[in-house]
C-alpha cells in the first residue's frame, strides 16, 4: 500500500519538469512533490511556507537558482535538476552554502548527438526544404530540386568535446567526415584539437556547437567565426542559443556569408529571428534535440534516482564536479 503524502520525503518542484508530464504519478508515489503552480500562494510566499523544512529541490533547466532563492531556502542541502548544462544556476553559491547538485549527466548525450547530425543532414542534403517544395505543389511547376550536397568527407569542427561532442564526433566519422574540434583544454583523443575557435573554423566546412554556456563561451562564435568558417560553412547549434551571437549569425546568413544553419536553441526562447523563417538553407527546431521517449524514461530513472539516494544518505548519481 502507498505511503502517505505527507509521510513521504518532501521536495521543493520548480519550473514544471515536462519529466512530471509523464512520470508523474512515478515520482508522486517516492516524494511529497510541493508544487507552486497547484498552490494559490504566490511563489514567494509557497516558498516561504516550506522554507524551514524542505531539503531538496527539483527543478529544471530554466529555474534561475540564485543566491536570492537560495537565500530562501535555508535548509536545502540538495538540488536536482533535468538539465545537463548549468548555466541556470549558481555553482559557486551553491558551493559555498554546503548544497550539492545533481544533473541529467550524459542522459540526453546521444540522443542530442543524433539529432545534431539529423540537422546536418537536413541542410546539406535539403530534406526539410524539398519536403515544403513536394507538400506545396511545385514539383509538377518546377521540376527538379536545385542540387544539394553531399555529408560524407566534410570537415567537421566540434566546438566542446565533452559526452555530447564525443558521440557526434563518433556519428559523423561513420558518415566520413574528417573530424577537430576546441574545447577549453584537449582530450586524449586521437582528433585534431585547436585551443582558438577562430583557427577551427578556419580549418572546417562544418561548426557543431556542444558547449555549455558560459561567460567564457557567452557570443563565443561572432562575426569573425562566421567568417572565417566561409561561404561554403555550414553551422549547426544544439548546445545554447546564447553562445552564438545570434544577430550576427542572421546578418551572415541573409547575406550569404555562410552557406547554413541547422539551429535547435536561440538567444531569447521562445522568440526565433524573423528573417530565419524564409530561408530554405536554415533548418529550425524548438530546443527538442533531448525530448525522446527513451531519455525521458532514463530521465524519469536518474532523477528519482538522485533524490532516493540524498534521502537514504547515500551518494548522488551523477553529482555535479568541477572538470
Amino acid at each position: 500500500m502507498a505511503e502517505p503524502q505527507d509521510e513521504l520525503p518532501a521536495v521543493i518542484v520548480l519550473g514544471r519538469p515536462s519529466v512530471l508530464n509523464f512520470y508523474g504519478d512515478q515520482f508522486s508515489s517516492k516524494f511529497q512533490l510541493l508544487k507552486p503552480w497547484e498552490s494559490s500562494l504566490p511563489l514567494d510566499q509557497f516558498i516561504s511556507t516550506h522554507a524551514q523544512s524542505v531539503q531538496a529541490m527539483f527543478c529544471t533547466g530554466t529555474t534561475c537558482v540564485t543566491p536570492s532563492l537560495l537565500r530562501q531556502l535555508p535548509s536545502l542541502r540538495v538540488i536536482v535538476t533535468t538539465s545537463a548544462g548549468l548555466n541556470h544556476m549558481d555553482l559557486d553559491e551553491c558551493r559555498s552554502l554546503g548544497i550539492s547538485v545533481a544533473n541529467a549527466g550524459t542522459v540526453f548525450s546521444e540522443d542530442v548527438a543524433d539529432f545534431a547530425v539529423g540537422l546536418l543532414i537536413d541542410v546539406l542534403r535539403k530534406v526539410s526544404a524539398a519536403n515544403r517544395f513536394v507538400k506545396n505543389g511545385l514539383w509538377p511547376l518546377h521540376g527538379d530540386y536545385p542540387l544539394a550536397s553531399k555529408v560524407g568527407g566534410r570537415k567537421v569542427g566540434i566546438v566542446g568535446l565533452g559526452s555530447i561532442g564525443l558521440e557526434v564526433a563518433k556519428r559523423l566519422e561513420a558518415f566520413g567526415c574528417i573530424i577537430s574540434y576546441q574545447s577549453r583544454k584537449k582530450k586524449p583523443v586521437v582528433y585534431p584539437f585547436y585551443p582558438d575557435v577562430h583557427e577551427l573554423a578556419t580549418k572546417s566546412d562544418v561548426l557543431v556547437i556542444c558547449c555549455a554556456l558560459t561567460d567564457q563561451t557567452h557570443h563565443l562564435i561572432n562575426k569573425e567565426v562566421l567568417l572565417a568558417l566561409g561561404k561554403e560553412g555550414i553551422i549547426i547549434n544544439i548546445a545554447r542559443g546564447a553562445i552564438i551571437n545570434e544577430m550576427e549569425l542572421v546578418q551572415c546568413l541573409v547575406q550569404g556569408d555562410i552557406a547554413g544553419a541547422g539551429l535547435d536553441v536561440f538567444e531569447n526562447e521562445p522568440n526565433v529571428p524573423e528573417e530565419l523563417l524564409s530561408l530554405d538553407n536554415v533548418v529550425l527546431s524548438q530546443h527538442v534535440a533531448f525530448l525522446t521517449e527513451d531519455s525521458f524514461r532514463d530521465l524519469y530513472e536518474l532523477m528519482s534516482g538522485n533524490l532516493e539516494a540524498f534521502f537514504l544518505n547515500k551518494p548522488l548519481l551523477s553529482p555535479v564536479f568541477d572538470d
